[in-house]
C-alpha cells in the first residue's frame, strides 16, 4: 500500500493552517483557491478547487492533530502566491503521511478485524453491479482464486504516467510523451480508470499528462525509464536552473509546464539544479538523501563547479552576480517575484544534480462531483461508486500545482470516505444503522492519536514484541559474503547490523526496486535509516532478516 505518494517529496499544501498562523503567514483559502484556478486555466472546475483549497487547512490541521505528524516547515513552490506546502524537518513527507495512515490501518486490521479488513496480493478485475445500475462491489484474485467483496467501492488507484501496456491510456491520448521517462511506479497504468470506464463512467481532460521539469538523471544510468523525482523543495528554497553555459533561463518557480517548456526550448543540455549553502542546509535532509544515492554531488567551491559545467569561474561568477543583484532590485528579466537561499558566492559550497524533464502526474481521469462520486456519461453519479486522489480527474485542470497531490488524496480521501458512509445507510435505511455505526468506529479509530487506543495488542507492538523475542542463536555473516549478493535475483542488504535477504521482498518496495538495489550487497543503514522507522523491517518484511553481521 502506499504507491507513489509514498514518494511525495515537496509537502501537502494548506491555506489558514496552524503553521501558517505561528510562522504569520498570511494566507487562505481564497488566495489558494485563486492559485489553484490560475494555474488550471480553461479547465477548472470551481467546485472541484473549492472542496480542495476550502478544505486544505483542516486536512493539514488533521494530520498534525491526529496523527502527531511534523508539519512545521512551510515552503512557497511555483505558481503559489503565499508559502503554503509543509513538511517536517526530516524524511520525505508522502512517506510520513502514508505510512502513518497506513500503521493507523493495519493496528485497526489486528485490533478490530470484524470492522477492517486487508487484502494484499489481491488484483481487482472489475466492478460488479446490481440490476439497478449501482455499484455493489469488486470481483478481485487472490491467491489463485477468483472471490467478491461486497459493499460501496472507493477507488484510489492512481494514475496513468508509466501505462506501457497494450491498451495504454497514455499512447492513446499523449502518444508524443510515450518515450519520456516517468517517475511513477510500474504499478500506474491506469486500471482504475479503466474498470470505471468499463461499467459507463466518464473520463475528463485524459489528454492532460503532467511533464515535469526536474527528474534527476543517474550520471550511471542516464537513460534509466525510471527516475527519481527532485523535489520542488528544492528550488523553493532557492535552487537554481543552469543551462550547460552556466547561464540561468528561466523563472525557477513558474508553473511546471512553464519550466519544462522552456528547459525544451533554450535546449541547452545537461541542465543542472544549483543549490548554494543557505539552500542546501534548509533542505538538508533532501540534499543528503540524493547525494547518498548518488543522484546529486557535493562541490566545495564555485571554481570546482564551473570545471564540472566546463566554463570558466568568471563566466559561473557573472551568473552569481547578475542573480544576486536581480534579487535586490527584484528586477528578473525572466519574472521571478520570489527570492530565496541568500546571496551567492564563489567561496560557497554546492550541491548540484542534472535534470530532464519526466512524465509525472495526470491531471484527467474519472469525472466525479463535489462529493467524489464518480459521474457517468450523462452527468448523474453511479450509486456506489467513489474516487479520491490521481485516479479522479478535473481537480487540477490543466495542470497541477506542487504540493496539491497529497492534498487531493488527503481531502477527498476524506470526502469520498464520509459519503461511502452516509450512501451505506441511506441505500440500506434502518438495517444499516449498525453497519453505519461500524463504519463511523472505523472512522473514529483512524483519526484517534495512537495514544488515546484503548486496544490491548496492536500489531505495531505485536511486531515489537516478536522482534525483541527473535532467537540468539541466529546465524552470522561477514562484510564480504554480503557483497557477494549485490544483483536483482540475489539481493542482501546490511541495516543496523542485521543481514537481509530482500530479493523476494524487491517487487513489494514502494520506493521501486532501484532504491534497493542501488545497495546491492552493501550496508544501506544511513540511508534506511532517513527514510523508515526501525520498526518498518519487522512490520513489512520479517522474513527478510537472515543473521547478523560478523564483527
Amino acid at each position: 500500500m502506499g504507491g507513489n505518494s509514498t514518494k511525495a517529496t515537496s509537502g501537502i499544501n494548506g491555506a489558514g493552517t496552524q503553521t501558517q498562523q505561528e510562522l504569520g503567514i498570511p494566507d487562505s483559502a481564497k488566495l489558494f483557491f485563486e492559485d489553484t484556478k490560475r494555474s488550471a486555466r480553461e479547465l477548472a472546475r470551481d467546485d472541484l478547487i473549492r472542496v480542495l483549497t476550502g478544505r486544505s487547512g483542516d486536512a493539514v490541521n488533521w494530520l498534525q492533530d491526529k496523527f502527531q505528524l511534523d508539519l512545521s516547515k512551510v515552503a512557497r513552490l511555483g505558481g503559489h502566491s503565499q508559502p503554503r506546502t509543509h513538511r517536517g524537518n526530516a524524511q520525505f513527507p508522502g512517506m510520513v503521511i502514508t505510512y502513518a495512515q497506513m500503521e493507523r490501518l493495519e493496528d485497526l486490521a489486528e485490533s478490530i478485524p470484524d470492522r477492517v479488513k486487508i487484502k494484499k496480493k489481491a488484483r481487482v478485475i472489475k466492478l460488479v453491479k446490481d440490476e439497478s445500475g449501482a455499484v455493489i462491489g469488486v470481483e478481485y484474485s487472490h491467491n489463485g482464486k477468483t472471490e467478491t467483496a461486497y459493499g460501496p467501492v472507493i477507488l484510489a488507484t492512481g494514475g496513468y504516467a508509466a501505462d506501457f501496456t497494450s491498451d495504454s491510456l497514455l499512447k492513446k491520448y499523449r502518444p508524443e510523451f510515450w518515450d519520456l521517462p516517468t517517475t511513477n511506479g510500474e504499478h500506474c497504468t491506469g486500471d482504475g480508470q479503466k474498470m470505471a470506464l468499463a461499467i459507463g463512467a466518464n473520463a475528463v481532460d485524459l489528454e492532460k499528462v503532467q511533464v515535469h521539469p526536474t527528474g534527476l538523471v543517474d550520471p550511471n544510468e542516464p537513460d534509466a525509464k525510471v527516475k527519481f523525482l527532485a523535489a520542488e523543495a528544492l528550488r523553493g528554497v532557492g535552487g537554481l536552473l543552469l543551462d550547460n553555459t552556466g547561464k540561468r533561463f528561466v523563472d525557477e518557480l513558474q508553473h511546471r509546464d512553464f519550466v519544462t517548456g522552456k528547459m525544451w526550448e533554450n535546449g541547452k543540455f545537461p541542465i543542472r539544479l544549483v543549490l548554494n549553502g543557505q539552500a542546501s542546509k534548509e533542505i538538508e535532509w533532501h540534499c543528503k538523501h540524493y547525494v547518498g544515492r548518488g543522484l546529486m554531488k557535493r562541490f566545495e567551491s564555485g571554481e570546482a563547479l564551473a570545471k564540472e559545467i566546463g566554463i570558466k569561474p568568471e563566466e559561473l561568477k557573472k551568473t552569481f552576480d547578475e542573480y544576486n543583484e536581480i534579487s535586490r532590485t527584484k528586477k528578473d528579466p525572466f519574472g521571478k517575484k520570489f527570492f530565496a537561499g541568500g546571496e551567492w558566492k564563489m567561496d560557497d559550497y554546492f550541491n548540484v544534480a542534472m535534470m530532464t524533464p519526466v512524465l509525472h502526474y495526470t491531471m484527467g481521469g474519472l469525472e466525479i462531483d463535489p462529493e467524489s462520486r464518480v459521474l457517468d456519461k450523462s452527468g448523474k453519479p453511479i450509486p456506489g461508486l467513489f474516487a479520491a486522489g490521481e485516479v479522479a480527474g478535473g481537480v487540477h485542470g490543466a495542470n497541477r500545482l506542487g504540493g496539491s497531490s497529497l492534498l487531493g488524496c488527503v481531502v477527498f480521501g476524506r470526502v469520498s470516505g464520509d459519503s461511502a458512509a452516509s450512501y451505506l445507510l441511506q441505500r440500506l435505511g434502518p438495517v444499516a444503522e449498525k453497519a453505519a455505526g461500524r463504519l463511523g468506529a472505523v472512522a473514529g479509530h483512524l483519526g484517534a492519536p495512537s495514544s488515546s487506543s484503548s486496544q490491548p495488542a496492536t500489531a505495531a507492538a505485536k511486531e515489537e514484541k516478536k522482534a525483541e523475542a527473535a532467537p540468539s542463536g541466529e546465524k552470522s555473516f561477514t562484510v564480504e559474503e554480503v557483497q557477494k549478493h549485490n544483483k536483482k535475483d540475489d539481493c542482501w542488504v546490511i541495516i543496523d547490523g542485521k543481514v537481509l535477504d530482500v530479493t523476494n521482498f524487491l517487487p513489494d518496495h514502494p520506493g521501486g526496486e532501484k532504491a534497493i538495489l542501488l545497495y546491492a550487497g552493501r550496508d544501506a543503514t544511513e540511508e534506511f535509516n532517513m527514510l523508515h522507522d526501525p520498526k518498518v523491517i519487522p512490520r513489512y518484511a520479517p522474513e527478510a532478516v537472515i543473521g547478523t553481521l560478523k564483527k
